[in-house]
């Protein structure tokens, strides 16, 4: 494992241990059901207490991510590889969990005044410039989904990144920011010309619309994310329980 924990990072230990452990578990050996290392062993690599890591652990197991098995261990669950409310992953993560290759067809960075959705979502007044991102994705073949998303100022973006890289794995190691709550919104809506030109479809074709609040480590607002999928490429799974 060559993860490691930055003790002078301002980000809360357990929030650092949880990302790495979502980092871990993508690779292939734990997506192919190789045990996770056991909670001593771990809390000795990353140099934090066993109760800091256990908390880490209980999140990704209450997402539905990691099962526990007494006398056995701790492994990936992969009975929730979907977009299950309460499995909230990054894009990159839900397709790379698919073993789906993902192409970026565009991918556009401006700085936009906020329309009122957005300024309320963040608390900023409508003067305030934000970083606005726009992504094309999909597979070899075509594109799947159109992504717009807005980021607060406090995080301090600049426009110069390197937005090829996978989002929140930079916001975390660039910027201390690291994304941990999603609400998110559902509903069909029909391509207009715009969206239609995107996804290499007919306007008016059915498209699924997903709004997505994402907050920070101290849950605050942190972007504000459209997206705009296929209605034949993408399924939507509510898991609930009585």
């Amino acid at each position: 494992m060559k993860y490691s924990i930055d003790h002078k990072s301002p980000v809360p230990l357990h929030a650092q241990a949880e990302e790495l452990l979502r980092k871990l578990i993508t690779e292939e050996a734990y997506q192919n059901g190789k045990l996770l290392p056991n909670e001593v062993e771990l809390a000795r690599l990353l140099a934090i207490s066993r109760t800091t890591l256990r908390q880490a652990i209980n999140k990704l197991v209450y997402d539905g991510l990691l099962v526990r098995k007494k006398r056995l261990g701790t492994k990936v669950n992969h009975s929730t590889v979907s977009s299950k409310s309460n499995n909230w992953l990054s894009f990159s993560q839900e397709m790379k969990l698919r073993g789906i290759n993902i192409k970026n067809f565009e991918l556009h960075v401006t700085w936009v005044l906020p329309d009122e959705a957005v300024a309320n979502f963040f608390d900023i007044k409508p003067d305030k410039k934000v970083l606005k991102m726009e992504r094309v994705r999909g597979r070899k073949d075509g594109p799947f989904v159109y992504f717009v998303s807005y980021f607060h100022p406090r995080i301090g973006l600049n426009g110069d990144e390197d937005f090829k890289r996978p989002l929140y794995e930079l916001l975390e190691q660039d910027y201390y920011t690291i994304a941990t709550l999603s609400k998110e919104e559902i509903s069909a809506h029909a391509a207009d010309h715009l969206i239609a030109e995107k996804l290499h479809i007919k306007i008016a074709d059915p498209v699924l619309f997903r709004k997505r609040f994402v907050f920070d480590q101290g849950e605050r607002p942190m972007e504000f994310n459209l997206g705009f999928y296929k209605a034949d490429s993408f399924i939507y799974t509510v898991e609930s329980r009585r």
